[in-house]
């Protein structure tokens, strides 16, 4: 399998637009290409090296929770981008340049089998006592930041006023007719789950996934799939081509278009949510203030403040009674769409990942 956390990141990269890749070595101000600090005009010393992913993710991350920790703290921020394998290396040579780790829940699975993340104190995270983070979320070494999905969307001009509800609407090709798009495995794990969805299992009876079932039911769908997409901006080139009338797509990516009067929507049951969560390398310079930053953006208000700015979830629930109307309908982890979607099993995919691309790219390719 294609490296799926690379292409994430590039998922992170922007809603609107995506950046062509990952800059893998060089420090940036939350994906602006600048080597800077998020300061507080002088008024600590200490430096807190985070990294993330960049773009419009990361300049949220500035605005909602780097630079009002600064103020608080006076600890200055500065971000760093670089990807899996170079976090990874960095640790193992006993001297990374960062503090604190923003990334994929899959990725601090695989951090975990290489002893390279701290195990977290969560007794010096004082407001994950009563953050009811999901337990999906919380790990040893790893804490949910926030969420993002997998979901279908629709163009609400091509079904004579119907709306499609679930993933079998979505295999449905009598009720609902026209081309579908489903995403390639270069983007992400294959959408396995929403197959077996559409042949009646329950959301929480999704795991260990049954592969072979999902495979069949694939197969009813293989010739009205017109494209499989392999990046976050295809699913909306296609919807609004016309070239497909539903497809999956990350949520968020449609955003713009619906903004601009497109006549697209999202259908959220059954969504396949993922996050992002926080972790700390081994051998990290300072300690104490990566503590204070994780723990400082568990605050329901700090998790709020970026909901608004980006369409990524809150792990918090309490964030919601602080998020206006309008953004929270617009978020994987509103209790509507908790309700109605699920976890990517991340333990499942890595242990499976081998065996199911093999078998998709098979599959393709028949």
């Amino acid at each position: 399998m294609k490296d799926v956390r690379i292409d994430r990141r590039v998922f992170l990269r922007g809603v609107g637009g995506v950046a062509a890749g990952i800059a893998a070595t060089s420090l940036t101000a939350c994906g602006t290409g600048s080597s800077r600090s998020v300061g507080s005009g002088g008024k600590s010393s200490k430096t807190l090296v985070v990294r993330d992913s960049g773009g419009t993710y990361g300049e949220a991350n500035q605005k909602a929770i780097y630079e009002p920790f600064t103020k608080e703290t006076g600890i200055q921020v500065k971000v760093v981008n670089i990807a899996y394998a170079q976090m990874l290396a960095q640790i193992k040579q006993g001297r990374p340049q960062f503090d604190v780790i923003d990334d994929s829940m899959a990725d601090y699975v695989l951090f975990k089998k290489e002893d390279a993340t701290e195990e977290l104190d969560f007794d010096r995270l004082k407001n994950f006592k009563n953050a009811r983070i999901a337990k999906s979320l919380v790990t040893s070494n790893a804490v949910g930041k926030n969420y993002w999905a997998s979901v279908m969307a629709y163009r609400t001009d091509a079904f004579g006023g119907k709306k499609p509800s679930s993933w079998a609407d979505f295999w449905d090709t009598g009720s609902f007719k026209g081309n579908r798009a489903l995403q390639a495995l270069d983007a992400d794990y294959p959408e396995l789950e929403f197959a077996l969805l559409a042949d009646g299992v329950a959301p929480d009876q999704l795991y260990p996934l049954d592969v072979d079932r999902a495979f069949r039911v694939l197969d009813e769908i293989k010739g009205s799939v017109r494209k499989f997409w392999d990046t976050g901006a295809l699913p909306g080139v296609l919807l609004g081509r016309k070239e497909v009338v539903a497809s999956s797509v990350w949520h968020g990516r449609l955003d713009a278009l619906i903004k601009g009067g497109a006549p697209l929507a999202y259908q959220w049951n059954g969504a396949r949510r993922q996050s992002n969560a926080w972790g700390i390398p081994k051998g990290a310079s300072n300690l104490d203030a990566a503590y204070q930053l994780i723990d400082f953006s568990l605050r329901p208000e700090v998790q709020a403040a970026y909901a608004e700015l980006y369409p990524m979830a809150p792990t918090v629930p309490a964030a919601y009674k602080k998020l206006s109307t309008t953004a929270a309908e617009n978020l994987a982890s509103s209790p509507g769409h908790l309700e109605s979607g699920f976890d990517l099993d991340v333990e499942w995919w890595i242990k499976n990942q081998d065996a199911v691309s093999k078998r998709w790219q098979e599959w393709t390719h028949a």
